[in-house]
């Protein structure tokens, strides 16, 4: 009896061994993505929070946790970000006839005939269509979609958002005829007519008289995304433009707790939008983060409305379009930086990189730190490069963007202007830093495809055999950067989310296979993926 106290001691002792937290993931390669790109074993997470991330003997026997989860040696990521995305765009295309990949316009007509018999609507919207894949470079027109669809409103959007086609029913409706002209659009004319062909600003024309989907659709199509985006361990997405009624849809998402990933909302200007950034500054409200503008300087590339210095090498006429005028840019980057805010501007072609460029220069010369951002910046002059390092203009480029293009590029720009084109090593190398996303869903969500695009610069059919401009190749190390700390950077959230190190968000991802670059294609997903400490995604329990 007399030894009772020394045995109930030992006791106590073994039971109060290490400090209490709720998860423990060891046998992992963990790829902190700090300065050094340290690799760890283990990690111990408390209340949504890293405690510390260390060598896997250290971490077991330091800690006493809840839940541990052997990682099985595989490699461990700090969540992806996707830079730039398009999350209500997507949502309203899952809910639209799908037109993706179409190979010629009877296909697209097809599909449209399907979607309307299936859905019972009155109407016709449709997403994804793409004439460079059916084998010429010629913009659709409307004739065959009056003849099919006569006495209902029918709008298809090409791939890039950036044209569509709609019928002669919706053309009357939106009392659009020869005469009508718009500011920083086109409505293509055929035989002194309207073709049914609207370019970037006059598609405003007709949204208003087109149907909408239902909130709760758009929700609950969001959901879907979300599980998609979870599935390849993609934590956080940057959507590139939203409207004012879009903030509290996603606030209802966020504060029911069914939309887990971190959301950095660009709003779009708007009369609304301004009050809601002067009335409330920089943004949080849980995972839901907003401090910054959209702005559209130009169109798109593939619907020649990406504004060049010179006119487009197959359209002569044709220099592209300017959707913005310079003095409303100007204006919403004064607005941006008296109020906090960060300006993320659309810049495709060269002459709206350079006008982008100018504008941005005076934003440096007030705050250094401004990280106002170009979006895309695809085409760019080789004399304007070094203006990125000059006003720390943060490039935010898809990687994909350059191995869907490649089929065409060429033959819009001409090669001289290639070598300003898609130069995602040259940007790196004047700002540091590169945000990297998909553009989704003008291209896919999948950040492999980015990966290989990035790398190998090529498709997933592994053309062109050599890469599209190989020279301007990144690293794994900076294509992951890029949807990591640099993205964590450019939305103003490094403090929180990109590396993996003590105080910050246990928010990552672990790969089901190694994650490497080859000349072919690897396919990856997820197999575990947790946000502050919470798995809502593992693989093994679908």
């Amino acid at each position: 009896m007399k030894h009772l106290p020394l045995l109930l001691l030992l006791f106590l002792s073994s039971c109060m061994k290490g400090i209490k937290v709720d998860m423990v993931i060891h046998n992992a390669r963990i790829h902190t993505m700090d300065d050094l790109n340290t690799v760890e074993e283990a990690m111990a997470i408390r209340d949504g929070k890293i405690i510390e991330v260390g060598p896997e003997r250290q971490i077991l026997n330091k800690y006493r946790y809840d839940e541990s989860i052997d990682a099985q040696g595989k490699d461990l990521y700090p969540g992806l970000t996707d830079a730039h995305g398009h999350l209500i765009s997507y949502a309203e295309q899952r809910l639209s006839a799908d037109l993706v990949g179409s190979k010629s316009f009877e296909e697209v007509l097809v599909r449209c005939e399907k979607y309307a018999s299936r859905k019972s609507k009155k109407f016709v919207i449709g997403r994804g269509w793409d004439q460079s894949l059916w084998g010429n470079s010629t913009l659709p027109s409307n004739e065959k979609l009056n003849e099919l669809f006569p006495t209902i409103p029918v709008c298809l959007v090409r791939i890039d958002g950036h044209a569509a086609l709609v019928n002669d029913y919706l053309l009357k409706k939106a009392g659009i005829d020869a005469n009508t002209k718009i500011e920083g659009g086109e409505i293509v004319l055929s035989n002194g007519k309207p073709s049914g062909l609207l370019i970037d600003n006059a598609i405003n024309l007709v949204q208003k008289h087109l149907p909408k989907f239902t909130q709760k659709e758009i929700s609950e199509s969001i959901i879907e995304i979300q599980n998609e985006l979870l599935m390849y361990g993609i934590t956080g997405v940057h959507e590139a433009g939203i409207e004012n009624k879009h903030i509290e849809l996603f606030k209802k998402l966020v504060g029911d707790n069914k939309l887990k990933i971190n959301l950095y909302a660009m709003l779009l200007p708007s009369k609304e939008n301004f009050s809601f950034a002067r009335k409330n500054g920089p943004y949080r409200y849980k995972n839901l983060h907003i401090r910054s503008f959209k702005v559209y300087a130009d169109g798109a590339l593939g619907s020649r409305g990406a504004l060049l210095k010179k006119p487009y090498s197959d359209a002569h006429h044709s220099h592209g379009l300017l959707l913005t005028s310079i003095a409303e840019i100007k204006s919403i980057a004064d607005f941006c930086l008296n109020h906090n805010y960060q300006m993320n501007t659309h810049g495709i072609g060269d002459s709206a990189n350079a006008l982008i460029l100018s504008i941005y220069k005076n934003a440096f010369e007030r705050k250094k730190d401004h990280r106002f951002r170009i979006e895309h910046a695809q085409v760019v002059d080789p004399l304007d490069f070094a203006r990125f390092a000059e006003y720390a203009v943060f490039p935010s480029v898809q990687p994909t963007h350059a191995v869907s293009d490649q089929r065409w590029a060429e033959s819009r720009i001409g090669k001289e202007r290639l070598k300003g084109a898609y130069a995602y090593k040259t940007l790196l190398k004047q700002y540091g830093m590169l945000a990297i996303g998909t553009d989704f869903p003008v291209e896919l969500t999948n950040p492999f495809l980015t990966i290989h695009a990035a790398v190998e610069r090529k498709n997933a059919s592994n053309e062109p055999m050599n890469g599209f401009l190989p020279s301007e190749a990144l690293s794994l190390e900076e294509v992951m950067r890029g949807m990591t700390i640099w993205a964590a950077f450019a939305s103003f959230d490094e403090n929180r989310i990109g590396t993996l190190k003590k105080g910050k968000d246990a928010t990552f991802v672990i790969f089901e296979n190694p994650l490497r670059s080859a000349p072919n294609f690897q396919q990856n997903f997820s197999w575990k993926t947790i946000i502050k400490g919470e798995i809502v995604y593992a693989s093994d329990e679908l």
